[in-house]
């Protein structure tokens, strides 16, 4: 299908697709359909409305998907909209196992794009709330009760930073060793730094 708006990568890309092939193509023609300008990025086929992404194609072992990179916005009237797993929080995807399953929710599919243009077109933007993927540790919840700076140190650090310091508490299996972390990393994390960040040279 040649189209001025489409990308020679993304043919490349459904050139070399073994799965899903089909699917994928009925999902590009659909997204092309809604105005979208084609682009190839982080590998996948995205479809972007004046350069801000909207929606990308991908796929996987079980299932192939669109998914919207704000899809936390949309209404999701039809309740389609799938969240991958807990931590993430502004992407939304629809998921399909075969080309009828996209046929048949073609309207829903565009009056989806539609919306998310929208979207994008108002500017609204997905409020990313800190805690929610935070499991916080029970341990590291002591330990804040000890030491209410430590808590507020805590807060301060970027959520990337956050959510290591919680899945590295949280994967050790016993309590014991999960007391043993959390006060290993206390003075890290009242210097405000990292897991992995590097001591000061020099101190002491």
């Amino acid at each position: 299908m040649t189209n001025s708006r489409t990308n020679p990568k993304v043919d490349e890309f459904l050139s070399k697709a073994k799965k899903w092939k089909e699917e994928f193509e009925k999902l590009r023609t659909i997204i092309l359909d809604c105005e979208l300008t084609e682009d190839f990025k982080w590998m996948h086929p995205c479809y972007t409305y004046n350069n801000k992404n909207v929606v990308l194609i991908h796929g996987f072992k079980e299932y192939c998907a669109l998914l919207f990179h704000k899809g936390a916005l949309l209404q999701d009237a039809h309740g389609i909209l799938i969240q991958q797993t807990e931590n993430v929080q502004a992407a939304r995807q629809i998921r399909f196992t075969n080309v009828q399953e996209i046929n048949e929710l073609e309207n829903i599919l565009k009056a989806y794009i539609h919306e998310a243009i929208e979207v994008e077109k108002a500017g609204l933007k997905v409020e990313v709330n800190k805690n929610i993927e935070l499991n916080i540790p029970e341990e590291l919840q002591k330990k804040f009760d000890e030491i209410p700076a430590l808590k507020i140190a805590f807060e301060a650090l970027t959520p990337g930073r956050q959510r290591a310091y919680t899945l590295y508490f949280s994967q050790a299996k016993q309590s014991k060793t999960r007391e043993s972390r959390v006060e290993k990393y206390v003075q890290k994390i009242l210097d405000g730094k990292g897991l992995k960040d590097q001591p000061r040279q020099g101190s002491g």
